[in-house]
Parts: C-alpha cells; structure tokens; sequence
C-alpha cells in the first residue's frame, strides 16, 4: 500500500477480510485438534523447543535468583499479615522490591483520607 491514507470502505474490507482468515483459521484447528496425528506433532514441536531453550529458562531464572526469593518472601510474610517481621528481618529483600516497583513504600492509611473519619453519621 502506498502512503496514502485509506478510506473508510478500504479499512472496513481489509477488517472484513481479516476477521474471515482468523475464522477459517479457527474452524480449521477446531476440526484438527483432536486428531492422534495432531497431536503427535504438536507435542514433538513443544518437546523440540523446551530442548533448545531450556537453557534460557535456566539462565532467566539464576538471573532474577534473588528477586523472586524476595518476591515470594514477601507475599508469605503478607499472608500471614506480618509484614513489619518481613521488614525488619529482611531490609535489604524490601528495599530491592521497592526498588524494582513492586512495591510501594506508603502505607495507605498515611496516603488517603477516609470517608469515616469520623464517628456519627452525616445525617
């Protein structure tokens, strides 16, 4: 297509034509998914890549060690709602997941204002 821009009935067949390959698509692995041969190939394709790229995997993981022990650190000391023990114990874990932005350091009671800040009604 040149640099023109398209006109709306342009963009509405190109949409048009779009949406019956993704259905014709779609109808297709419908009909061949449960097929034996089917599925023979799809798990030697799947067994072929986890082959190739496990090191990968590997290497992501021994990469991102220490953020995911203090990721998952975190959220057992927040289910047991003893986040201040988790704090204290270990700064450094929660100063790295505030670094990478998985936390923030406010507390929300100190940054919002609640709507019953007082004790009668309003009536």
């Amino acid at each position: 297509m040149d640099t023109e821009l398209l006109n709306e009935e342009q963009i509405q067949h190109i949409l048009k034509l779009y949406k019956q390959n993704k259905e014709k698509n779609k109808l297709k692995y419908d009909s061949i998914k449960d097929t034996d041969e089917f599925k023979i190939k799809n798990r030697a394709r799947a067994k072929d890549h986890y082959e190739k790229n496990k090191h990968v995997k590997k290497n992501t993981y021994n990469e991102n060690k220490e953020l995911i022990k203090a990721r998952n650190s975190y959220y057992y000391y927040k289910k047991q709602n003893r986040i201040e023990d988790y704090k204290v114990k270990y700064p450094e874990r929660y100063q790295m997941l505030i670094n990478m932005n998985y936390l923030s350091d406010q507390k929300p009671s100190e940054s919002t204002e609640t709507s019953n800040s007082g004790s009668g009604s309003s009536s």
